[in-house]
């Protein structure tokens, strides 16, 4: 139950709707200095109640195969997230550090089974929960250094991730999918997928 995956982004309309929100957009915009916009990758994380699993330390950008490495990464809140349901830890400053390189860690059970830091790298007093509200949102940067601890509460713990891209940035990954969700593409980069269609028995917008 950790994280739920791509086949939202490719078969569910009204989640398209949500990805492809003006609000949404024009702070993408700001972060990513361009108004041509593709989101390249989403999921729900969602820790269940005294179950979920601890996230090691990390950096998105470790993991993503784009070139450049210019991501906003936007974490929608559908739950309450604090520190006793495993909320998003940051580590303040950290991106500015380049990219680490991932190494396997299944030394305890966690939901990536990877990390690129330990936690003997990371300072104390440098980590920051992320304490967030249903329809809050944080944003992210894809060298940030951050992870999760579980879950040990009686309420569950669920985000939405939305990872957006300026339409010069390269998915060099072919199976990944990507959606233009505003402006135009750039020509020989990223072949993206079409919207899926509105069926009579879809979520209403």
């Amino acid at each position: 139950p950790e994280h739920f995956h791509h086949t939202i982004m490719r078969d569910d309309p009204f989640w398209v709707r949500v990805a492809s929100d003006p609000r949404l957009l024009s702070v993408a915009s700001d972060f990513l200095g361009t108004g041509d916009i593709a989101l390249f990758s989403s999921h729900y994380f969602c820790k269940m109640p005294g179950t979920g699993m601890k996230v090691l330390w990390h950096q998105d950008g470790s993991y993503w195969p784009i070139r450049p490495m210019t991501v906003t990464t936007m974490w929608l809140a559908t739950d309450r997230s604090d520190e006793d349901n495993g909320c998003l830890q940051v580590v303040k400053g950290s991106h500015r550090e380049s990219l680490s390189e991932l190494e396997r860690d299944v030394s305890v059970r966690n939901v990536l089974g990877s990390a690129t830091h330990k936690d003997e790298d990371i300072d104390p007093d440098d980590i920051v929960n992320l304490v967030l509200e249903p329809g809050d949102v944080s944003l992210h940067h894809p060298n940030i250094i951050h992870g999760s601890n579980p879950n040990v509460s009686t309420r569950r713990r669920c985000g939405l991730t939305l990872r957006y891209i300026p339409t010069t940035a390269e998915v060099v990954c072919p199976e990944q999918p990507v959606l233009l969700l505003q402006g135009e593409a750039k020509e020989g980069i990223n072949n993206y997928r079409s919207w899926p269609p509105f069926r009579d028995d879809d979520f209403p917008f």
